[in-house]
């Protein structure tokens, strides 16, 4: 935070000052905390919103100003996010009173909206004081805690810019959004059961199911779900699909309406304690369950954990979230009530007699569709889902899905990984080292998309959007940007994307109709997104290791070492290349890989080795699939090559029966690594060669070596940890030759192969011992939903350093 204040002056002189306040500080109660300390000061003046941020003027005596500036910013509300404190002097002209004024209509935007932030204790507690008059109201909130994000329209963030612009509050609402006293003062979504949303639970026919007060319709949809029954939930940004986590029956069913057969389901609980009866909890992983931002985290499952085994098959974590909403909160509250019926407060009963309420909570879509987020589109899509649903009539203006992580332990301390960046995190703006000299699109990648916008010196990275792979996904693309540029008022002049041609966010950015483009190739983007998020001005070596990039030498790329910095980068290793057998289908079907790397592997040199059909895999291909694969293997018809990481990955998970064909993308590198024996302490070899100046990655020794332990009878668990050992450790040593040949000790791991927890732990900690600094994303996801930031951050750097007209911006 930087303070600019004026020079002190004697304690009788009157002075006059104008104080311009930055950052996220509008919706978070920054104003009531500017009215609150000019009044304790006897200060006189007025506070507003504008297109910057907060703006206020405060006079009077030159010592109660003086404490006034001092204790702006330390004394910020607690969701608000103080970048910048300005003062300037004034003449004084003997004002009275202290008001706050209505928002301004003009000036360029620059005020940071507030992510949507999980309900606060007082509001907690409100909710089930059987004396308040919020009683069981599912839409409680105040300054500290409610929507924010996902009902805005415009800014400044005022009430007729969001979608509770169509509730009037009545009276008493009114007159707590006026004091200045209350902690509701100026609350936005500020409401009660007299004047502002209600919910109802629908039949999927659209009628009724159940009528009366809220709680009655939150009432009715717990004892649906308790009798095994699937609701869909609206929530914050969207629909969830719900059930009893503890029902099988229940629980396979989602998965089978829902075409998830594989894919873990998040979970909800009401409180700490019951997050911890299921999962092994750290602090780390406690102070990120309970921070508002509510994430889903991912932590090791407790043996005896209460929920059915569909939940989260062939997986040794649990993805779980505490309860966020007021509505969330009665849900489950209702749910675990006794069976007299008197509803007790969600997590007030404690002891061994209160049951513990969990529920499977997730995204409510067919497949890899984007939730549903209104009425009338959950009726239509979740038919064939859902018994019923559970609405509300505050509309939601921008859909986000919830955010995801998990906790490494890295040598400096455990740290947050973000695997997916939406509800909560989202729109926090990111520092863009060099600055937007013209306002900037990056499009980003096709897979687990985000987006970003980019002016001046910050940049606004989207909410999840998903794979950008059918057209409900890209309308929701095409409508996102258009909602972050009116929010954040960019008009962009420059419109970055992927190398690759077939890209839906590709051709989006050539069809556009903004004349200045700029390529950046998919592995680059990744090493300056973590550059860039670090403030990493000078070069590295990177690590980048995922499942597929388009490369500029007409190769997929997945395993690469690079040098490089923000403005560009050289190639200097990859993984040994192999053939993509039959293209894309190699992705959704490991074994083919599996037969590439056990044919590229092979003794034998002649061009008849066809190898044999692994056992684990008799029982899924057929012979003759298996030859014609291998053969496309050797011809390399319809087979690109590959360095991906990824696929290794996928080949061994598939040598290990684990899996054949996949569900969901990676699935085979996830089951493998869950598989792994934590006391397993062996390790496969695993080649480094040099080829004309490259380093290359060489691992059909290591599959050689797996195939021999498998048809020995190793166990799975001992060939995937000595796999994860082979490939952690052949990394570092790759990094160690690569860095030595620089004049920096800075290595960067990213990429979706890293989301792997044992595999980045064990590289930091190699990386650490031998004296270099590693660094890897940690406020943007490891996988594809950093790259639209690291587009932004390269389009940055090149305008910096050349003219816009030239070659260099391609």
């Amino acid at each position: 935070m930087s303070v600019r204040a004026p020079s002190r002056q004697a304690a009788s002189c009157t002075r006059r000052v104008r104080v311009r306040v930055e950052g996220t500080v509008q919706g978070v109660g920054f104003r009531p905390h500017v009215y609150r300390l000019a009044t304790q000061h006897e200060l006189a003046g007025f506070v507003l919103n504008d297109s910057r941020g907060v703006l206020a003027e405060v006079e009077g005596g030159a010592a109660a100003v003086e404490r006034f500036l001092a204790q702006l910013g330390p004394g910020a509300p607690p969701l608000a996010v103080v970048e910048g404190v300005l003062s300037e002097e004034l003449e004084p002209h003997g004002a009275s009173g202290f008001a706050i004024l209505d928002s301004p209509r003009s000036g360029t935007i620059d005020a940071p909206v507030t992510p949507d932030s999980a309900t606060c204790p007082e509001c907690l507690e409100e909710l089930f004081d059987p004396g308040d008059r919020r009683y069981r109201y599912p839409f409680i909130n105040c300054t500290n805690c409610g929507p924010r994000f996902t009902i805005v329209r415009g800014i400044p963030y005022d009430r007729p810019f969001t979608t509770m612009a169509g509730f009037d509050m009545c009276g008493r609402c009114r007159a707590e959004y006026e004091d200045p006293g209350d902690r509701r003062f100026h609350a936005q979504p500020n409401a009660c059961p007299d004047c502002g949303p209600s919910v109802s639970l629908l039949g999927m026919d659209g009628e009724p199911s159940a009528t009366g007060p809220a709680g009655d319709a939150v009432r009715a949809a717990a004892e649906a779900l308790r009798e095994g029954k699937i609701v869909a939930v609206k929530g914050i940004g969207g629909f969830h699909l719900a059930c009893r986590a503890d029902d099988e029956a229940a629980v396979a069913a989602l998965r089978a309406r829902k075409h998830r057969e594989d894919k873990p389901f998040g979970l909800m609980v009401a409180a700490m304690e019951d997050a911890a009866r299921l999962v092994r909890l750290g602090p780390t992983e406690r102070a990120l369950l309970g921070g508002p931002e509510r994430p889903i985290v991912l932590a090791p499952r407790l043996e005896g954990a209460a929920v059915a085994p569909s939940v989260a098959p062939s997986s040794p974590e649990l993805g779980v979230m505490l309860a966020y909403s007021p509505l969330h909160h009665m849900l489950l509250a209702y749910l675990e009530e006794p069976a007299s019926g008197a509803a007790v407060g969600c997590g007030a009963m404690r002891g061994p007699e209160r049951g513990l309420a969990t529920l499977v909570m997730t995204s409510a879509n067919v497949s890899d569709e984007p939730i549903a987020y209104r009425d009338e589109d959950a009726l239509a899509r979740l038919g064939g889902i859902a018994d019923m649903l559970l609405v509300h009539d505050r509309p939601i203006h921008t859909r986000t899905d919830d955010s995801v992580l998990r906790v490494l332990d890295t040598p400096a301390g455990p740290r947050k990984m973000l695997l997916r960046r939406s509800r909560g995190y989202v729109p926090a703006g990111l520092a863009l080292p060099d600055g937007a000299g013209r306002p900037i699109l990056a499009c980003g990648a096709e897979l687990k998309n985000t987006f970003c916008l980019a002016r001046g010196s910050r940049a606004w990275v989207s909410h999840h959007i998903g794979d950008l792979e059918n057209y409900e996904t890209l309308v929701s693309f095409r409508e996102g940007i258009e909602h972050f540029e009116r929010l954040f008022g960019v008009d962009p002049e420059v419109v970055v994307h992927d190398l690759h041609p077939e890209y839906l966010s590709t051709k989006y950015a050539i069809d556009c109709g903004i004349e200045q483009l700029i390529g950046v190739q998919h592995h680059h983007a990744h090493l300056a997104a973590c550059l860039a998020e670090h403030g990493e001005p000078a070069s590295a070596v990177g690590a980048i290791f995922d499942g597929t990039g388009y490369g500029p030498d007409g190769t997929i790329w997945g395993g690469e070492l690079l040098i490089g910095d923000l403005e560009d980068f050289r190639r200097v290793g990859s993984l040994l290349p192999v053939r993509l057998p039959g293209g894309a289908r190699a992705i959704r079907e490991p074994w083919r890989m599996a037969c590439a790397w056990l044919s590229l592997a092979g003794t034998r040199q002649d061009g008849d080795h066809v190898p044999d059909i692994p056992p684990a895999l008799s029982d899924h291909v057929d012979e003759r699939s298996w030859r014609q694969v291998a053969q496309l293997s050797r011809s390399g018809l319809q087979s690109p090559l590959t360095t991906s990481m990824g696929r290794l990955f996928d080949a061994v998970g598939a040598l290990c029966g684990l899996r054949a064909r996949v569900n969901y993308e990676g699935q085979a590198a996830i089951e493998l690594e869950a598989a792994c024996d934590p006391a397993e302490r062996g390790r496969y070899p695993m080649a480094l060669k040099c080829d004309g100046g490259m380093i290359v990655i060489d691992p059909r020794e290591t599959i050689r070596a797996v195939s021999a332990d498998l048809e020995g009878g190793v166990a799975i668990g001992a060939v995937a940890s000595r796999f994860h050992a082979a490939v952690s450790g052949a990394t570092v040593e790759a990094l160690s030759l690569a860095a030595s040949t620089q004049d920096s000790e800075l290595i960067v791991l990213s990429g979706g192969v890293f989301a792997n927890r044992r595999l980045l732990e064990a590289v930091m900690a190699g990386l650490h011992a031998a004296g270099l600094r590693a660094i890897a994303p940690e406020r943007l996801p490891v996988g594809d939903g950093g790259i639209s930031y690291g587009q932004a951050a390269v389009a940055a750097r090149r305008m910096a350093a050349c003219n816009p007209n030239s070659e260099r911006v391609r």
